[in-house]
């Protein structure tokens, strides 16, 4: 079964499978223990049912826990206001479901340097939550995404090519990638949701055509595209952007920051999650599609493990069915798995069309 899109205004819409799914998100993938601090942050964007939830759930488990809640910032990844930015620098779990998230500024790292176990969930909503955690089986997710990332550390060239337009090429040469959907074991480490891995080539060999056709967050004022949004790379840099109206408003966002920095791509990304079938808008689901790739521009943690650099703010596009090819082989063509050992997990999962 694969729950609606869509924010029913009904209160009770899935309530049992939110509450599940809540609770399957802080005991099996957070790892809360008994007496954890854990912090909520949401905003006025935020899907309340959801807020709810996961604090019913920390309290079931024993732990504390804390909501901090506050109107929707204009500005992404941006210093929050100082009760906020205090309340998170002494959590022992923090869960993100702020529209507009702070992940990357000073109270964030602040955060992660005193030993949190950070997840963004940016946006989320009921049906994402139902869909992306609920439903899916996460530890095999977790297994899909170690023989991706074993694949990629493995290879040095890679090319990435679409049918919408996009011709990348890049060099790892030993780069390392980082899976972000891993289970929360260790502390003072940043997690996302389940179905990515993220890295970076070697930043000065990317070049070529870069075009996203799903969806960009932020500006907020874009999220789904209605046409495509082409990038032109140089050395890891973007020097143009090119498209209809949403290249434009893109364009100018990027040109209100006056930051050389933020131009520069910080992360290439790969989703697997088999609940994100399409794009919703919600950068956090996206982002993880099957087979999609994403890529960040703008800021570079230092979880990226590439080169690191701070920029105004940060940005991400999906590219939905890429071809990917690694020394010359083809890993995935057309947004569909190729590659055996990535096809046979595929079947374990009951992926469609596998």
């Amino acid at each position: 079964m694969e729950y609606p899109i869509g924010v029913e205004m009904m209160p009770d819409y899935l309530a049992y499978e939110l509450g599940r799914a809540a609770n399957k998100l802080l005991a099996q993938m957070m790892l809360v223990k008994p007496g954890e601090n854990v912090v909520v942050t949401a905003d006025t964007s935020t899907d309340s049912r959801v807020t709810n939830a996961l604090m019913t759930a920390a309290y079931t488990l024993g732990a504390t826990p804390i909501l901090v809640y506050c109107a929707t910032s204009d500005k992404s990844y941006a210093e929050p206001p100082a009760p906020l930015g205090n309340a998170i620098s002494v959590a022992d779990v923090w869960v993100e479901l702020s529209y507009s998230s702070i992940m990357l500024c000073k109270s964030w790292q602040k955060a992660i340097d005193y030993g949190c176990r950070y997840i963004n969930l940016t946006g989320m909503d009921t049906t994402m939550l139902c869909n992306l955690v609920g439903k899916v089986d996460v530890n095999n997710v977790v297994k899909l995404g170690e023989t991706l990332k074993a694949k990629m550390e493995a290879s040095d060239k890679i090319e990435i090519t679409s049918k919408s337009g996009t011709e990348l090429t890049a060099y790892n040469h030993g780069r390392k990638v980082r899976h972000s959907g891993q289970l929360a074991t260790h502390n003072g480490y940043p997690y996302m949701m389940c179905g990515q891995i993220s890295w970076c080539p070697i930043e000065e060999t990317i070049n070529g055509t870069l075009v996203f056709d799903e969806a960009i967050f932020p500006p907020t004022n874009i999220g789904i595209l209605n046409e495509p949004v082409k990038l032109t790379l140089k050395d890891g840099i973007v020097v143009s952007i090119e498209g209809g109206k949403e290249a434009d408003i893109y364009r100018e966002w990027f040109a209100s920051f006056d930051d050389p920095n933020m131009y520069r791509l910080a992360h290439y990304s790969m989703g697997f999650n088999p609940g994100s079938t399409k794009a919703t808008g919600r950068i956090v689901e996206d982002e993880r599609i099957f087979g999609c790739m994403e890529f960040g521009i703008g800021s570079q943690g230092k979880m990226i493990m590439g080169s690191y650099w701070k920029a105004a703010s940060h940005t991400d596009g999906v590219l939905g069915k890429p071809t990917i090819i690694l020394d010359g082989k083809v890993l995935e063509e057309d947004g569909k798995y190729v590659d055996p050992d990535i096809v046979t997990i595929c079947r374990e999962m009951n992926i469609r069309g596998y």
